[in-house]
């Protein structure tokens, strides 16, 4: 896996051995940060589900100022650290381990300005549970990738679908505020 485009365009990231994550493609990367690129600069990005941490550090290379890692896994955060250290944005990070439903209670979403949900496919009521919690305090922009075959809804509280793509087998809701 490599980071894309920006700042550290072409360098690798290492990434989680098995297939208990699944990566977002590269093409999908780079289909979601060319509609993210007008407004990308200077914020706070929220990678939730973070898996190997890429699309948060996708959106550091592109000029997020600041980015919010969340995952479960002691493996994949441990691969997190070493992307961004290996990168030398540790102090552009922050990263937390436990459940996101619980952290994103601890993380209201004003304190980010895009967020990007990628829960594990067959985990499909942490889709609304996150959505609904990010409704009660929304950020500018939510981000959720999903399976086509799965639809995460139209509406969330005060989000509200504006645009879905799809991509292969996958595809990307973009929610903002109602």
């Amino acid at each position: 896996m490599r980071v894309i485009g920006g700042e550290f365009r072409s360098r690798r990231l290492k990434t989680i051995p098995g297939l208990a994550t699944r990566p977002t493609p590269d093409r999908l990367r780079e289909a979601l940060f060319n509609v993210l690129a007008p407004r990308i600069a200077g914020t706070v990005f929220l990678d939730a589900y973070a898996g190997t941490g890429a699309v948060g550090i996708e959106a550091l290379s592109r000029g997020a100022a600041r980015c919010i890692f969340l995952e479960r896994s002691r493996g994949a955060v441990e691969v997190i650290r070493e992307n961004l250290h290996l990168l030398g944005i540790e102090n552009r990070a922050q990263v937390a381990q436990g459940s996101v439903l619980t952290m994103l209670a601890r993380h209201p979403g004003q304190q980010v300005d895009i967020a990007f949900l990628d829960p594990p496919y067959e985990m499909q009521a942490e889709y609304a549970a996150a959505l609904d919690r990010l409704a009660q305090d929304p950020p500018s922009l939510v981000i959720v990738q999903h399976s086509v075959r799965f639809d995460p809804g139209e509406l969330h509280g005060t989000l509200k679908r504006t645009r879905l793509l799809k991509q292969g087998d996958n595809a990307l809701s973009f929610y903002g505020r109602d």
